[in-house]
């Protein structure tokens, strides 16, 4: 298990420069005047942006300067804006509101999605199972966006049961509803994947074998059944964490949440290509850790897997 967990760790290393660099690239290669604006209606002196150009090492080669900032991230340092805030504090102020938003959001999809897909797999087709692939349907089409306003204005304008704009520290019921809109394409997914991957593993051999043995009905689904299905599930929830704290720039909008996402949106705005690249390079460090975690629950669930 130890030479697993570490092969998978080295895999990481490749794949994490590979990223880092290309977000980097994308970002500091985009053209214009990264100082456009930044003195107000009139340019910028020059002595502003030979300083500038130095600090943010703008005058090296791409190569050179993502180097560069690699080094400064190994030492914790993310850079700091064109203000001379430091990013990490603000990382550290907006980050922890959307990770208990993107939590939220997991626990919500997880335990309704898994729960609908295993009624509907075990019972098979019928009227819930109709009435979860239409619900699950209507969820697919409808973008986070809608989902999100029709919520809040229902919800929030019309009944008066939340708040229509979450406070700076949201307490977890805060976060019910914007969880809910956050995770609702996700959680259909989930139904969806659970049911099919349970309907299939029910004519499997071993399950089968199971019930030829004498097992009682609630043993084979708990045992056999139900923990062979979860493994396409947990694949799909554990990458998909850090696909929600990327994707919560829109439900943080419309819920006017003060994290991550509307950081990202501030920084683009101000054309802050150092608090992208920062924000951008923690979120991918949290998909890859993620995967990480993926793969290790796979050679618990399935020991045949860490011998792959």
């Amino acid at each position: 298990m130890g030479r697993y967990v570490l092969r998978r760790l080295l895999q990481l290393i490749p794949v994490f420069i590979g990223t880092t660099f290309i977000i980097y690239a994308m970002v500091w290669a985009v053209p214009g005047d990264p100082f456009a604006g930044k003195c107000g209606e009139r340019a910028c002196p020059d002595s502003y942006v030979r300083e500038m150009t130095a600090q943010y090492n703008l005058d090296d080669p791409l190569v050179v300067q993502y180097f560069k900032y690699l080094g400064q991230l190994f030492s914790g340092n993310f850079g700091e804006t064109y203000a001379g805030v430091q990013i990490s504090e603000l990382i550290s102020n907006a980050y922890p509101t959307t990770v208990r938003l993107a939590l939220v959001a997991l626990v919500i999809e997880a335990v309704i999605g898994v729960l609908a897909g295993i009624v509907t797999g075990l019972r098979g087709k019928g009227f819930v199972d109709s009435l979860v692939l239409v619900s699950t349907l209507f969820l697919i089409s409808l973008p986070v966006f809608v989902t999100g306003f029709v919520l809040k204005v229902w919800l929030g304008t019309e009944l008066g049961l939340i708040k229509t704009s979450v406070g700076s520290d949201p307490t977890i019921g805060e976060l019910l509803v914007p969880g809910f809109v956050l995770g609702s394409l996700s959680m259909a997914y989930v139904a969806r994947l659970t049911r099919t991957s349970m309907m299939e593993n029910k004519r499997a051999d071993y399950v089968r074998t199971a019930h030829a043995k004498g097992l009682t009905p609630r043993r084979v689904v708990g045992v056999h059944l139900l923990r062979n299905s979860l493994i396409p599930v947990i694949t799909f929830l554990g990458t998909d964490l850090g696909a929600l704290m990327g994707g919560a720039i829109v439900t943080e909008g419309v819920f006017n949440i003060r994290g991550i996402g509307g950081l990202v949106y501030k920084a683009i705005l101000t054309k802050e290509g150092m608090t992208v690249t920062g924000i951008v390079t923690l979120l991918v460090l949290v998909y890859l850790l993620m995967n990480l975690l993926v793969d290790i629950l796979y050679a618990v669930l399935d020991p045949r897997i860490r011998y792959a």
